[in-house]
């Protein structure tokens, strides 16, 4: 796929994101900080271009499930 299509996806992907959490520019900026979710696009394009962006956007919310549930485990050990 060319860069012009890799980037329309990218778009829908966040923009749908940003409807199913229901965020603003900003709200959406703080959760890519956290959970890399323009870079997980950038390097997981190829492999996911075929799932859809609602396939996408459910990987991205299990992979920041993830990430919140080992930052709990890690938050819980550092406790004890």
């Amino acid at each position: 796929m060319d860069l012009s299509n890799q980037l329309f996806l990218q778009i829908e992907i966040v923009h749908l994101y940003m409807l199913r959490h229901n965020l603003t520019p900003e709200q959406f900026l703080e959760h890519d900080r956290e959970y890399g979710i323009l870079e997980f696009l950038e390097i997981g394009y190829e492999p996911y271009h075929l799932t859809g962006a609602e396939g996408v956007v459910n990987e991205i919310d299990a992979i920041a499930a993830e990430q919140r549930d080992a930052k709990a485990a890690q938050e819980r050990a550092t406790q004890h």
